[in-house]
């Protein structure tokens, strides 16, 4: 079972930037959907953004929410997914895990978490007006 631990998050101020890091091991994220979510308080957990594994592309999907505004990527030598994000705001607010898929692709069910079966520990993002 992939163990993933999510670190980055923190405190920022509206239009702030943040970068989170999810870190594999036992597994390589480079052969496998990777996927962000968060959860506000109050709210269900929501698909954020997913890459593909190498063999397939590595295309990305992003919620249209955060289309424009946030990145993800994949450094394999590290075995670390990434979540760029830009130009915060408040709505941001929320945890962000990182999750693994059992497949390769990225479909139509990226932003399901039924999709995903092992997931970070979270790490808290808040951004204030």
């Amino acid at each position: 079972q992939v163990q993933l631990v999510e670190s980055g998050g923190g405190s920022v101020q509206a239009g702030g930037s943040l970068r989170l890091s999810c870190a594999a091991s036992t597994y390589h994220v480079s052969r496998k959907c990777m996927g962000w979510f968060r959860q506000a308080p109050g709210k269900e957990r929501e698909g954020v953004a997913a890459i593909s594994a190498v063999s397939v592309g590595a295309a990305t999907r992003y919620a249209d929410s955060v289309t424009g505004r946030f990145t993800i990527s994949r450094d394999n030598a590290k075995n670390t997914v990434y979540l760029q994000l830009n130009s915060l705001k408040v709505e941001d607010t929320a945890i962000y895990y990182c999750a693994a898929t059992p497949g390769l692709a990225c479909g139509g069910s990226w932003s399901s978490l039924a999709a995903y079966n092992d997931w970070g520990q979270g790490t808290q993002v808040t951004v204030s007006s």
